[in-house]
C-alpha cells in the first residue's frame, strides 16, 4: 500500500541566524523543519512532504492525504482579537497565513489533520476560538524536551481515549493555552495538575490536536497519534 502524503509546513528564518552559515548569505531565506515530526510520520507509514512558504495553499488542492501542523512561534493575536503581545514573544504572520490556508484546504478536501502544540492553538483560532497568551508555568524550556512534566486525562468517550487510553504522561514546551474553545470542537484531554486543555478534537471531521510534543517524548515506539494520522489518511 502506498504511503499517504502528509503536508508538513515549517518555519522561515534569515540565513544570518544559522550558525556556521556564510556571512554573504545572511539575507537568504532558509526554510527550517524539525526532523522529529517527519520521522514520526514516516515511522507510522506515511510520507511527509515539507512545504515551501511561497506556494498558495490552494495550489495543493487534491494533492495530499492529510495535514500535520507542528509547533513553533505564537499565533498572531490579531487573528483572535487578542491584545498586542510583548516584543519578546515572536509571531510569524507569513506562517499563520500558510497554515490557515492549509486548514481551509483540509476542509475543502476532507483531509485528516493533526495539530501539535502551536498546531493545536492555530486549529482553535481557525475555528473561532481564543488563547491565553502567556502561562509561564507551562514553559519548561529549561529541561530536556522529553522530560515528563504532568499527565493528561482523556474523556473516555473521545477519539483521544481510543488513541491513548485513559491517561498519558507528557512534556510541556509551550507558554500559551486554549482560552475559549472553538465551536465544533470538544476538549478531550486535560492536564492532571491545573486542568488546562491539552487535547481537542473536531466533532464533525477527523481533526485531532495535542498541546504537548509527542514527537519529542523518549520512546522507541511510534507514538499512537502519528499512527492515528496515517490510518485516518488511508481511510
Amino acid at each position: 500500500m502506498a504511503r499517504p502524503l502528509i503536508a508538513l509546513p515549517g518555519r522561515r528564518k534569515p540565513g544570518r541566524l544559522i550558525a556556521d552559515f556564510p556571512a554573504s548569505l545572511g539575507a537568504t531565506d532558509i526554510d527550517l523543519y524539525f526532523a522529529d515530526y517527519a520521522r514520526g510520520v514516516y515511522a507510522a507509514g506515511g510520507l511527509p512532504v515539507h512545504l515551501p512558504f511561497d506556494a498558495d495553499p490552494h495550489d495543493y488542492t487534491g494533492r495530499f492525504d492529510g495535514v500535520l501542523l507542528p509547533g513553533g512561534a505564537d499565533v498572531d493575536p490579531s487573528l483572535y482579537g487578542g491584545a498586542t503581545m510583548a516584543a519578546e514573544f515572536v509571531t510569524e504572520p507569513a506562517r499563520d497565513r500558510l497554515e490557515m490556508g492549509l486548514l481551509d484546504l483540509a476542509v475543502i478536501d476532507s483531509l485528516p489533520v493533526l495539530g501539535i502544540c502551536r498546531g493545536l492553538q492555530l486549529i482553535n483560532v481557525h475555528g473561532g476560538g481564543t488563547l491565553h497568551q502567556d502561562i509561564p508555568p507551562h514553559a519548561h524550556f529549561d529541561k530536556p524536551p522529553s522530560a515528563v512534566i504532568h499527565g493528561v486525562n482523556f474523556d473516555p468517550a473521545s477519539r483521544m481515549a481510543e488513541v491513548y487510553g485513559s491517561t498519558r504522561a507528557v512534556n510541556s514546551l509551550h507558554h500559551q493555552t486554549i482560552d475559549r474553545l472553538a465551536e465544533g470542537f470538544v476538549a478531550s484531554g486535560r492536564a492532571d495538575d491545573d486542568d488546562a486543555v491539552e487535547a481537542i478534537e473536531a466533532t464533525d471531521r477527523p481533526w485531532l490536536a495535542v498541546q504537548w510534543h509527542p514527537e519529542m517524548m523518549d520512546s522507541r515506539d511510534v507514538d499512537p497519534i502519528f499512527a492515528w494520522l496515517v490510518q485516518a489518511c488511508r481511510r
